[in-house]
């Protein structure tokens, strides 16, 4: 369950079965008041043309969508006589489209397809700008997606550096401490290969920030230093001692600087020219 605020409405978006449907109820309550919502989404429901979409939005998108009942329907829309509920629409037709839920988030939630569609039962306006307002949800789940995913990746190439330093590096007769060091000390030969210090050093010359060196380190750098974590655990299996693979590790996060800011650099240039066509 998510919320977005359209012309100061809050407007629920459910999230079922892989789609995500968003509440006509609170919708209908931006044009009305409340007791009004459920009266205003039947009649929007009556409608010959609401009829014909929300039918062949189901014929698209659901295999048991019941086509006579449909056709029925369809028929005797736009008839002085004709009402429907949305509850008698799912039951009769077996639709997916739309759902009513009871309880704490209770309410007639359409799939966004129709809910845009209901929009324009409030206002062209109102239709508008709850695309947009769906839309920057959208936008922002996937952007909180791909930090999940970095920190997930993050993660595991943690445990492979660790994995690798507590094999190779650690006997088994040191102490906690003694152990703590090791890590710490690999962790610091990362540190000097990236940034050319230890952090130590970084807080030394930089009393005034809280943290550590990598919360201020750039998101090329994060790039960089999780991909070093990766070739140091190899580097460790093979062998290598710690002042050789400090020499290869700065390199490595040299080359590979150059090329994540000279991709950067490409986009930005590609981003300001189109800008000037505009």
């Amino acid at each position: 369950m998510a919320k977005i605020t359209v012309e100061h409405t809050e407007i629920s978006v459910l999230t079922f079965e892989n789609r995500d449907y968003i509440c006509l109820t609170d919708m209908a309550n931006a044009k009305e008041n409340e007791s009004r919502a459920a009266d205003i989404i039947k009649n929007w429901l009556r409608n010959r043309y609401t009829i014909e979409f929300l039918g062949t939005w189901e014929m698209i998108h659901n295999p048991n969508f019941k086509v006579v009942e449909f056709d029925h329907f369809k028929m005797q829309a736009g008839l002085p006589t004709f009402t429907l509920s949305c509850s008698e629409w799912i039951e009769k037709t077996n639709a997916i489209g739309i759902i009513v839920r009871k309880g704490k988030y209770g309410g007639t939630y359409a799939h966004k397809d129709i809910a845009f569609e209901f929009g324009t039962a409030i206002s062209v306006p109102f239709k508008l700008y709850l695309i947009e307002e769906y839309q920057r949800l959208k936008d922002d789940e996937q952007k909180l997606l791909g930090w999940s995913a970095k920190r997930e990746l993050a993660k595991i190439n943690y445990r492979i550096h660790t994995d690798a330093i507590k094999q190779n590096l650690i006997p088994p007769e040191l102490t906690p401490a003694q152990k703590s060091f090791v890590y710490a000390d690999e962790a610091d030969m990362l540190n000097v290969a990236m940034f050319g210090q230890t952090a130590k050093q970084w807080r030394e010359a930089n009393p005034e920030l809280k943290g550590n060196i990598r919360d201020y380190a750039s998101i090329n750098q994060l790039i960089c230093l999780s991909n070093m974590e990766n070739l140091n655990a190899v580097f460790i299996n093979d062998g290598l001692p710690q002042s050789e693979r400090l020499v290869k590790l700065n390199k490595i996060a040299i080359q590979q600087m150059q090329v994540l800011e000279n991709v950067e650099d490409r986009k930005l240039l590609r981003d300001e020219s189109e800008v000037s066509k505009k």
